[in-house]
């Protein structure tokens, strides 16, 4: 499909364009790619490109082709890390099938509606012998809806795993989008079935370690995942005064680096938090309830937990063809205060990552964030013809 190194993805076409002009950087990606062989183009959409005219574009040069994505909060090309870039990942006839929905509004979400309507969706989709099923979902990352949006599909998918990312806006954090054959939503997620003769297997991890610092939640709006008070107090000076220092330094850096952590049975995942507005209120990505238990997270060393987070091999012992892959943009944010995108961007291009920054991510049932969310595809076995 297209002309690639030898240690590109051969199951995939990948294209890249840096135009700011949204109808030349649409172009520039349909160069470098062979239409005729796609089943779907998901299409990654940096901060910045004109959303309308990126429509047309995408709807003028794409015909014919189902067009899908979100906006985010920087994307993994085949560099590594990029904030510029707009990537379409091309999956082909060959190996691929797709059915989507469109989920519409999230806000005021029916979790009965769309588990009845992702059962019926699944039922729907005719299947194909020997090939195996997932699915992807992309959430307006600003919708507070994506915790009760995964369980739902959860029920209505039953043993179909699900992974995905919430949509995001580089760190503005205002307006979201998901794209649907070709046409910008937002207060939307985007559900794609996937039927594939490739092997695949999923794979979550984040980079932290609890300590002994715990705090309660002792005043929230959970609908707004507003937490008002930690432990009897003003919750950003709580938090600010639990990680050390001042209420006024509160930023990203500092929630990226100094993450809360809630328990689920055995495991711990982080609740991030977005912001700290008005009157020393935090405003968190995940839900937030009442009571709720939070730890101080502390982290290990990002990159050897990357590589081994990413080394995963199938039955017969082989490497990915290419990883999909759901960033949370607080674990780049964190790369970078540290200095370590170059780094980072090797190991990417060393295990063939493909994907973007989210405001969250979705895997195992579970809305998380700060977490590596992937979806690992291996080439297909050669069949034994004799």
């Amino acid at each position: 499909m297209l002309h690639q190194p030898l240690s590109s993805p051969t199951s995939v076409g990948v294209a890249v364009s840096y135009a700011r002009d949204a109808d030349t950087a649409v172009q520039e990606t349909v160069t470098q790619l062979d239409l005729r062989e796609i089943c779907f183009a998901l299409v990654l959409v940096p901060e910045g490109l004109d959303f309308d005219a990126l429509a047309i574009a995408l709807n003028r040069h794409y015909e014919g082709v189902p067009v899908f994505g979100c906006t985010t909060a920087g994307q993994i090309t085949p560099k590594g890390y990029e904030t510029e870039a707009l990537q379409i990942i091309a999956f082909p006839k060959k190996h691929f099938r797709c059915a989507s929905m469109l989920i519409e509004p999230l806000k005021p979400l029916s979790m009965k509606q769309i588990a009845a309507d992702a059962r019926r969706h699944a039922a729907q989709f005719q299947r194909t012998a020997e090939w195996n099923r997932l699915a992807l979902i992309f959430a307006d990352g600003l919708s507070k809806q994506e915790d009760m949006l995964v369980t739902a599909l959860e029920t209505g998918l039953d043993d179909m795993p699900v992974f995905g990312g919430s949509a995001g806006n580089g760190l503005n954090f205002r307006e979201t989008f998901v794209l649907h054959n070709g046409t910008f939503h937002t207060n939307a997620a985007l559900l794609i079935l996937l039927e594939t003769d490739l092997g695949f297997t999923g794979l979550g991890f984040d980079h932290f370690l609890p300590t002994d610092k715990q705090m309660v939640v002792t005043h929230a709006l959970p609908e707004e995942r507003l937490v008002l008070e930690i432990n009897g107090s003003p919750a950003a000076l709580e938090y600010a005064r639990l990680v050390g220092v001042d209420v006024d330094s509160l930023s990203p850096q500092v929630f990226a680096e100094n993450p809360v952590l809630v328990r689920n049975h055995m495991n711990y995942h982080v609740r991030a938090i977005q912001e700290a507005p008005g009157a020393h209120a935090l405003s968190f990505l995940s839900a937030i309830d009442d009571g709720l238990l939070l730890t101080l997270g502390r982290g290990k060393e990002i990159l050897r937990t990357l590589e081994a987070g990413l080394d995963v091999r199938n039955e017969q012992g082989n490497r990915p063809d290419f990883i999909l892959g759901f960033d949370c943009v607080l674990r780049k944010l964190e790369i970078e205060q540290k200095q370590l995108s170059g780094p980072v961007s090797e190991i990417f291009r060393n295990f063939k990552v493909l994907g973007f920054n989210t405001y969250g991510e979705q895997h195992c049932g579970v809305h998380v964030n700060q977490t590596f969310v992937g979806v690992a595809f291996f080439e297909p076995q050669r069949r034994d013809l004799h």
